[in-house]
């Protein structure tokens, strides 16, 4: 059914949302907290990639309302965008908390959550990208391997609550880190989603 040469403008918005994602997520886990200003710094840029993100989902529900007639189902094109947002607004959501409870001192199983989320990132773009190609087949290589950094993910969840309770004497600040943990595992869970999402646009169209 994709036979022609010419790039679908549905695809392209796709995967503009996709390298939206991706930055956002890319600077976070780049980005090196050490003080409360640092704080504030990454929520402002955090936000401006979820606006970002939503202006670009909002030119793409015009789109498709304007449009008769759509490479695959409409509803999957939105689906799909719209759990490729979800990645960024958790993301963004997740950066808030931390200069909600000032929590400047970042361990390894945050890093480690967030290493994995990026991948995971760029396993989307590569899979917009084939999109783009027409190239359904191919995407799911990486489905298969978000998933695989989704189960990851759930053992840092496991490992880091874990050394929490057994560790961490101060109430607060157990809260407070058990609180990010299962906010960081959640985005791999929103990058699991989006893998899911995609191998049911590869089951009913390839």
């Amino acid at each position: 059914m994709f036979s022609s040469k010419k790039q679908d403008p549905f695809f392209s918005a796709l995967l503009k949302i996709a390298e939206n994602m991706r930055e956002g997520i890319h600077y976070a886990n780049d980005f090196r907290i050490e003080t409360v200003a640092d704080l504030k710094e990454i929520s402002i840029r955090m936000k401006q990639y979820e606006t970002a993100g939503d202006k670009l989902i909002h030119e793409l529900i015009v789109m498709l309302n304007k449009s008769f007639m759509t490479p695959i189902e409409r509803e999957d094109i939105l689906s799909l965008a719209i759990r490729m947002d979800d990645v960024l607004d958790g993301a963004e959501g997740t950066i808030a908390h931390f200069e909600m409870f000032s929590l400047t001192e970042i361990d390894e199983s945050m890093r480690d959550f967030l290493a994995y989320i990026a991948k995971s990132t760029d396993e989307i773009v590569k899979a917009m990208e084939l999109l783009n190609k027409k190239d359904l087949v191919g995407m799911r290589q990486h489905a298969i391997l978000i998933k695989d950094y989704e189960r990851e993910c759930d053992e840092v969840l496991r490992s880091s609550i874990k050394k929490l309770f057994l560790n961490e004497k101060d109430p607060i600040r157990l809260i407070k880190f058990k609180d990010i943990y299962e906010q960081l595992e959640e985005i791999a869970d929103y990058c699991q989603t989006v893998a899911n999402t995609i191998e049911t646009i590869i089951m009913r169209n390839a």
